[in-house]
C-alpha cells in the first residue's frame, strides 16, 4: 500500500509538470522567444512539495487542502494568461491552421503523423502540433487542465482524515465546477470584441479566482463534531451555526464569492456596459442569477434552522 501511494503521488505530479511544460512550450513558440522557458521556474514549488510529501508524509495528503494542486495551478496559469492575451491581440487566424472540429480533420492529422513517423524529427512533430489553430489549442489546454485537476485529485493519496466517501463527493463537486468554469471561459471569451480588450483581463481574473477552489476540501469535510461546553456539570454539544452547517456554509460562500457570484457580475457587465447581447449569454446570466438567489435562500434557511434549535424555550409549550 505504501508503494502504491508513492507511485500515485509521483505519477500525478509528473502529469502536472508535463501539462505545464506543454503550456510553456506553446508560449515560447507563439511568442517566438526562448526567454519564456524561464516560466519553468514555477515548477520549483511543485517539485519541492513532492519531495517533502514523499519524505515526511510518505505520500499522504492533507485533510483540508491540497498543496500539489495549488502549485500546479501556479505553474500553468501564467502560461494560459500569456496565450489568451496573445490570441486576443492577434485575432487574425492563419487560414492554413488545422482545426480540431471534426473527425475528418483529426484523422487527417493522425494519418499525416503516421506517414512520416519513420523519418520524423522532433522539429517536425513540433511543427505539426503548432499548426493546430489557436482557438483549438486554447480550448484543449483549458479542457486538459480541468480534467487533470479532477483525475489528479482522484489519484493523489487520501489526505489525513479525508474518507473515500468524502473524496467521491468532492470529485462530483469538482466535475460540476469544471463544467461551469469551462463554459464561462469558452462562451464569455468568445464574446470579446477587438474594441474591448480590457474585458479579457476581467474574464481571466475571475477565471483565475475561480480555479483556486480546487485545492480546497472544505465543501465536503465537516467541522469537528466534538466541539462542546460544560453547563451545570454536563457536557453539552456546541450548537453553533458553523458547528452544524460548516460544509453547507462553505458551499454557499464558494458559490456566492468564488464562482456564480463573480460569473454573474461579469456577464451583467458584458451585457450592460459592453452592450454585447445574444441568447446564450442571457441564458447563462439567468442561470447564475438563479444559483445566487437559491444559495442566499439556502443560507437564510440554515440560519432559521439553527436559532430555534439553539433555544430550548422555542420547543416548550
Amino acid at each position: 500500500m505504501l508503494l502504491f501511494k508513492f507511485v500515485c503521488a509521483i505519477i500525478t505530479r509528473s502529469l502536472f509538470i508535463l501539462v505545464s511544460l506543454i503550456g510553456v512550450w506553446r508560449v515560447t513558440r507563439v511568442k517566438n522567444d526562448n526567454l519564456y522557458w524561464l516560466l519553468t521556474i514555477l515548477y520549483v514549488p511543485l517539485v519541492a512539495e513532492m519531495i517533502i510529501t514523499l519524505r515526511r508524509r510518505k505520500g499522504q495528503g492533507y485533510k483540508w487542502f491540497s498543496p500539489a494542486i495549488l502549485f500546479f495551478l501556479i505553474s500553468i496559469i501564467p502560461s494560459i494568461w500569456i496565450l489568451e492575451l496573445h490570441h486576443h491581440e492577434n485575432k487574425s487566424s492563419d487560414p492554413q491552421c488545422k482545426k480540431l472540429d471534426s473527425w475528418d480533420n483529426i484523422r487527417s492529422m493522425v494519418e499525416s503523423f503516421n506517414r512520416t513517423l519513420g523519418n520524423q524529427t522532433l522539429k517536425d512533430l513540433e511543427d505539426l502540433l503548432f499548426s493546430v489553430c489557436a482557438n483549438d489549442w486554447m480550448l484543449s489546454l483549458h479542457q486538459v487542465l480541468l480534467i487533470l485537476l479532477i483525475l489528479g485529485k482522484w489519484l493523489l493519496p487520501l489526505g489525513d482524515g479525508l474518507t473515500r466517501d468524502e473524496l467521491s463527493q468532492l470529485l462530483l463537486i469538482f466535475v460540476g465546477i469544471a463544467a461551469d468554469i469551462l463554459e464561462f471561459t469558452s462562451e464569455t471569451l468568445s464574446d470579446v470584441k477587438e474594441l474591448h480588450p480590457q474585458l479579457v483581463y476581467i474574464i481571466l481574473s475571475v477565471w483565475t479566482w475561480s480555479m483556486f477552489q480546487f485545492p480546497l476540501h472544505l465543501a465536503v469535510v465537516p467541522s469537528r463534531p466534538q466541539e462542546s461546553f460544560e453547563a451545570g456539570g454536563e457536557v453539552v454539544p456546541r450548537n453553533t451555526l458553523l458547528a452544524r452547517h460548516s460544509t453547507d456554509i462553505w458551499n454557499v460562500v464558494e458559490s456566492l464569492f468564488i464562482q456564480d457570484g463573480p460569473f454573474l457580475i461579469v456577464r451583467l457587465t458584458v451585457i450592460i456596459y459592453f452592450k454585447i447581447f445574444h441568447q446564450m449569454l442571457v441564458f447563462f446570466t439567468i442561470k447564475n442569477f438563479l444559483v445566487v438567489a437559491l444559495n442566499i435562500y439556502r443560507l437564510i434557511v440554515i440560519c432559521q434552522d439553527v436559532h430555534p434549535a439553539s433555544s430550548p424555550s422555542c420547543n416548550s409549550p
